[in-house]
């Protein structure tokens, strides 16, 4: 509290100083009920709802999903524990985004917006109708109370993606200030619209950063009904929300009850959808889709399957290496690893064809680095360019590799006895110490072990012994927060418009908190610049620049294996549910759906009456 009162006093006398940049009154800048990342939304002020919806959808009904693993804490937020799927549904934040346009963002809690032309400040004022699940009024003291409680005790994200915010303070009880430093994020005001807002009232009397199974308090569409600890968990839609007649809520959130119900097994899930006893399966397995859904429901019209395509990036799905593990900190050994990959092979025979090669961390966008660096890229890259490998300027993206297996292989191997290791015996062993080098793969899903079998059959050809180790959800999110573990197969999901939270993926401040996103466990100034300079980015193409630059420091290091990506998402549902189309081109809207009363009846007839 000190703190910010004092960077709030330093700020005011900072305006009476000669030649400091006067900062734009509040009285002065217009009120608005919406932001984008650059230009205008595209959403005018008096809008009804958002362009995809249907505004006439009717209430009522259940959608059962499953979850797989198990949970134990009703508090998302928080380093401890497992959080429970669908957690997110009962809070609402200040701001929602429009999954019709690629950043772009609209008032839920915030009835309005004002953001500094010069992006030092911005002001929400908060809905004066806005309320907790318990009638409380929420408040700008609220607002306060939650940026600080998650910046300061949540999980470690919440410290970079707030970084830039220098003080927030209530100006009265609706309305709240957010301070910013001088070269803040271009997305930092439509971060902090993102804010989910908890009641200071409520958690005043409890231990935020402990596990709990309570039924937290919210003022979203949602509330928490049922809790059967790591087995099912059920949401109920709020009959009087505050919000539903928002515009940036018609015709969302219409089905009456949300279950997760927990599956150990994917087999045992697919299972559980076959029977009816599942609503909705969002499908990961190219095996599946292509063999897995011939049962007499989807064949008779009653289970629906559709690839719904998305406009944001691919992001990177990879076999990651834990460079705080000694065996990965030599490059040569990383780009030797990533030669036993063989990805044709993999789809041919175990996907069908179905999937991609993933080359970029921005895969599918105009971040993807292509080809050399151009003159922009230079002018980020050339400062660095003793802390960086001279092949990174004078070789060409994407890098090549021999096509086949067999020289890929022996290439591998050069460049294994090149960082020092020998084969003895059929076992590749360090030269000074005599150590095998081994190597485990951690997973929590067995659904992938026929995935990493051929890689490390690949592996052991050129001597390198490898295992799997398959391991319960919460063992595993265990060791994940500990960063306990060879390698991983891991993700780095990338939007149309990356922002701070790059800084958790790959900065150095981030390489060793526990249950940070920094999987690799990356330090390298070089990175944490280039992360600045895309965070930083006063353009499009400013961004688009960094992004590359990024990228291609990043592909060069051969942190990671990258695996493969699919354009689309698969969803198998039994067939009792509207939604309006088109699709919105950048997300899926799940909020939209509802559910059609005389299919479902066609529909629960057949599960439970054995049609």
């Amino acid at each position: 509290m000190l703190r910010n009162r004092l960077a709030a006093l330093l700020a005011a006398v900072s305006l009476t100083l000669p030649g400091a940049a006067l900062a734009t009154d509040a009285t002065q800048v217009p009120t608005v009920n919406g932001l984008a990342l650059y230009d205008q939304p595209a959403l005018p002020a008096d809008f009804t709802h958002f362009p995809y919806v249907n505004p006439e959808a009717p209430p009522g009904g259940e959608l059962v999903r499953a979850a797989q693993g198990s949970f134990d804490s009703t508090n998302p937020f928080i380093i401890k524990g497992t959080p429970a799927s669908g957690l997110q549904g009962i809070y609402d934040t200040l701001m929602v985004s429009n999954p019709d346009e690629p950043f772009s963002m609209y008032g839920l809690l915030a009835s309005g917006i004002r953001l500094d032309p010069e992006r030092r400040w911005m002001e929400f004022d908060i809905n004066p109708a806005a309320r907790f699940h318990d009638g409380t009024p929420v408040t700008a003291d609220d607002v306060v109370f939650s940026f600080r409680l998650l910046r300061d005790e949540g999980e470690p994200f919440y410290a970079g993606y707030y970084a830039d915010v220098t003080s927030v303070q209530a100006l009265d009880e609706g309305t709240v200030r957010f301070e910013f430093a001088a070269d803040n994020s271009r997305e930092l005001p439509l971060i902090l619209g993102q804010l989910p807002v908890l009641p200071e009232h409520y958690w005043a009397s409890r231990d935020f950063t402990t596990p709990t199974l309570d039924k937290l308090l919210g003022s979203g569409p949602y509330r928490i009904a049922e809790v059967d600890p790591g087995r099912r968990i059920v949401y109920q839609r709020v009959d009087d929300y505050w919000g539903k007649d928002l515009p940036v809520n018609r015709g969302r959130h219409n089905i009456d009850r949300l279950v997760f119900d927990y599956y150990r097994d994917q087999t045992v899930a697919l299972e559980a959808f076959k029977a009816g006893n599942v609503d909705m399966r969002i499908e990961s397995s190219a095996r599946n889709w292509a063999t897995a859904y011939d049962f007499p429901a989807v064949t008779n019209g009653f289970v629906e399957k559709m690839l719904v395509a998305e406009g944001q990036p691919d992001g990177m799905q990879a076999y990651v290496m834990n460079l705080r593990r000694d065996k990965f900190k030599d490059v040569r050994v990383r780009e030797a690893l990533n030669l036993a990959f063989y990805f044709p092979w993999l789809n041919e025979r175990l996907f069908y064809g179905a999937y991609e090669r993933t080359h970029s961390y921005f895969e599918s966008s105009e971040m993807a680095a292509e080809g050399l660096p151009d003159d922009a890229e230079l002018e980020l890259l050339e400062p660095h360019r003793d802390q960086l490998p001279e092949r990174l300027f004078d070789e060409p993206l994407p890098i090549e590799q021999p096509e086949d297996l067999r020289p890929r292989l022996r290439k591998a191997l050069g460049l294994l006895r090149d960082a020092g290791y020998e084969v003895q015996r059929g076992q590749l062993v360090d030269r000074t110490t005599e150590q095998p080098f081994t190597l485990e793969v951690l997973l929590y899903d067995s659904q992938f072990e026929r995935i990493v079998q051929p890689l490390l059959k690949n592996l052991e050809r050129i001597g390198i012994q490898g295992r799997i180790r398959t391991v319960d959800v919460n063992q595993y999110l265990n060791r994940l927060r500990n960063f306990d573990f060879d390698m991983i197969v891991g993700s780095f999901p990338q939007s149309a418009n990356p922002g701070n939270e790059q800084r958790e993926y790959w900065t150095s401040a981030y390489a060793d908190q526990p249950q940070s996103r920094n999987l690799i466990g990356l330090k390298d100034p070089v990175i944490d610049a280039l992360v600045d300079s895309l965070i930083r980015a006063e353009s499009r193409q400013a961004l688009d620049t960094a992004a590359q630059a990024l990228d291609r420091v990043l592909r060069w290091g051969f942190y990671v294996i990258p695996q493969f990506h699919l354009d689309g998402t698969r969803i198998a549902v039994w067939d009792k549910y509207g939604y309006a189309q088109p699709f919105p081109e950048y997300n899926l809207d799940l909020d939209a759906w509802w559910v059609d009363p005389q299919r479902a009846e066609t529909i629960n007839q057949r599960q439970h009456g054995g049609g």
